[in-house]
C-alpha cells in the first residue's frame, strides 16, 4: 500500500514562494504518475499539476502555468511542487496523488492521496 505525504505548506505573502514536496513509501515510486491538487474552502478539488514516471513529461492547469513547476526525484521518492509568484487565490489545501500508469486530471483516477498541507497567501 503507497503511503504519500505532503509538507513544505504555509501563510506566504502575494509574490512569494513555497515548495512543497510528497514523499511516497510502501511501493515501487518510479512506477506511478504522481498528480498535484488543491481544495479551497467550499470549492471543489482541482486539478494543479502532473507528472509521468519519467520526468520529461509534466502537465498543469492554465492558472499556474509559468509560475508552478512540477518535478520529481525517483532516488528519493519524492514529487515537489515550486511555487512561484503565488496569488491569493492559489490559496487551497494541497493533496499529492498517484497512480499506477498515465497520470490524468481526474481526481477520480487516482488510487492514492496524501493528507493535504495549508498553503494561504496572504494579501
Amino acid at each position: 500500500q503507497v503511503q504519500l505525504v505532503e509538507s513544505g505548506g504555509g501563510l506566504v505573502q502575494t509574490g512569494g514562494s513555497l515548495r512543497l514536496s510528497c514523499v511516497a513509501s510502501g511501493g515501487p515510486f518510479s512506477s506511478l504518475g504522481v498528480g498535484w491538487f488543491r481544495q479551497a474552502a467550499g470549492k471543489e478539488r482541482e486539478f494543479v499539476a502532473a507528472i509521468r514516471r519519467t520526468e520529461r513529461s509534466t502537465y498543469y492547469t492554465d492558472s499556474v502555468k509559468g509560475r508552478f513547476t512540477i518535478s520529481r526525484d525517483n532516488a528519493k521518492n519524492t514529487v515537489y511542487l515550486q511555487m512561484n509568484l503565488l496569488k491569493p487565490e492559489d490559496t487551497a489545501v494541497y493533496y499529492c496523488a498517484a497512480r499506477v500508469g498515465l497520470v490524468t486530471v481526474s481526481t477520480t483516477e487516482y488510487d492514492y492521496w496524501g493528507q493535504g498541507t495549508q498553503v494561504t497567501v496572504s494579501s
